[in-house]
Order: structure tokens, then C-alpha cells, then sequence
């Protein structure tokens, strides 16, 4: 049998600092672009860009989690024969004499 871990969960303050580090760094490059001193069709470009980088960043980390999840199915299906067992176990039950 493997050895198999809880899974980790992030706290409200790990969620928090995930959300406000996206925040700042999408500000501060949306700055970056508003002030580069460039035309208008350059910094149309870049938004772009950026928006295309943004969104190609959420499609990833969605396909790497789902990745994850689908190798742990088999460690969840172990995990709810071991519940199933322990459920059923009755450590006061008198052993079967013959």
C-alpha cells in the first residue's frame, strides 16, 4: 500500500496575496504601456499582449490543476476503501469460534 498525503489546502491569506500580487503587477504593467512614450497602434499591440499572456496564464495553471487532480483519482478511490473499511470495523465484536 502507498503512502498517501492529505491534501494541502491555502489559507484566506494566501488566496489574499495570490489576488492583490495579480492586481499590482497587472496595474503596474497596464501603467507601463499607458506611459510609453510610443503611438498609439504600439501600445494597442502591447495591451494585447498583455491581455493575450494574462489569459494563456489562466488556460495553464487550470490545465496543470487538472492534471493534478486526475493523477490523485486513484489515491482518492484508495482513500474511500480505507474509510469504507475503518466504517465497518467493529473493534468490540467478538472473534468468529467454531
Amino acid at each position: 500500500m502507498t503512502s498517501t498525503s492529505l491534501p494541502s489546502h491555502n489559507t484566506a491569506a494566501f488566496y489574499l496575496q495570490a489576488a492583490v500580487s495579480f492586481a499590482v503587477a497587472v496595474v503596474a504593467v497596464g501603467t507601463g504601456i499607458a506611459y510609453l512614450p510610443v503611438d498609439a497602434w504600439v501600445r494597442a499591440f502591447l495591451s494585447i499582449g498583455t491581455l493575450f499572456l494574462i489569459s494563456s496564464s489562466f488556460t495553464l495553471a487550470k490545465c496543470v490543476r487538472d492534471q493534478q487532480e486526475s493523477s490523485t483519482v486513484r489515491v482518492r478511490v484508495d482513500e474511500a476503501r480505507m474509510d469504507k473499511l475503518i466504517a465497518e470495523h467493529d473493534p468490540f465484536r467478538q472473534p468468529f469460534v467454531t
